[in-house]
């Protein structure tokens, strides 16, 4: 394993969870997110666990002075619009905003890692939105606005951001909280999946 203090923060964290997004994207597509709506209700309720329990990192204003351009980035409307429109129940969404509320992510270097979970994910977006539309007949203006691209593309995006996060001058301290708050995000997205996908999943062959 690369010596994390010698190489980029993007490079370390990728690094860091490299297994944990491995096991986290097959139990997903085992899953079968994408047979029905009612599977895809499911993925959306994950969803909406995972943004919202991250959503105060958007607009605090110590991270926001750390990466400027927080509060653009924010997905956490788009979700709960997905879930309105798949009809996902309010009885459901209120226990799933509940379980965010109670999400203790720690510091805001721990947030930092949080971020880079939230924001990687808007690259696999692209492939899992093509399943949407193919299966489901769902789009990036109905049921799936949560997948959507930037204005500027996903690649250029999502370079933006690592640039922004490899030029933060964080202690090693700080540095090693934002690699535990990434560990902490796939975890957390893992435990989601299992709770929410689970239950009606027809698992694929």
């Amino acid at each position: 394993m690369t010596d994390t203090q010698a190489v980029n923060l993007s490079l370390a964290l990728r690094e860091r969870t490299h297994d944990l997004h491995e096991i986290l994207d097959k139990r997903v597509m085992q899953l079968n997110p994408f047979a029905d709506t009612a599977h895809y209700g499911g993925f959306l309720r994950m969803q909406l666990r995972l943004h919202a329990a991250a959503e105060w990192l958007y607009h605090d204003e110590n991270m926001v002075q750390l990466i400027p351009d927080l509060k653009n980035r924010s997905r956490l409307n788009a979700v709960q619009h997905d879930c309105d429109d798949l009809g996902v129940p309010k009885t459901e969404q209120h226990i799933d905003l509940n379980i965010a509320d109670s999400v203790d992510i720690g510091t805001i270097y721990q947030g930092i890692g949080w971020l880079y979970a939230l924001e990687g994910s808007t690259l696999g977006a692209a492939m899992l939105l093509k399943h949407v539309k193919h299966q489901l007949n769902l789009s990036e203006t109905h049921g799936a606005s949560h997948m959507a691209a930037h204005n500027d593309g996903r690649a250029t995006h999502w370079k933006q951001f690592k640039a922004m996060l490899d030029a933060l001058p964080l202690t090693p301290e700080q540095r090693e909280q934002a690699l535990t708050g990434a560990t902490q995000a796939f975890i957390f997205v893992t435990r989601a999946v299992n709770e929410v996908l689970v239950f009606d999943a027809v698992e694929a062959n």
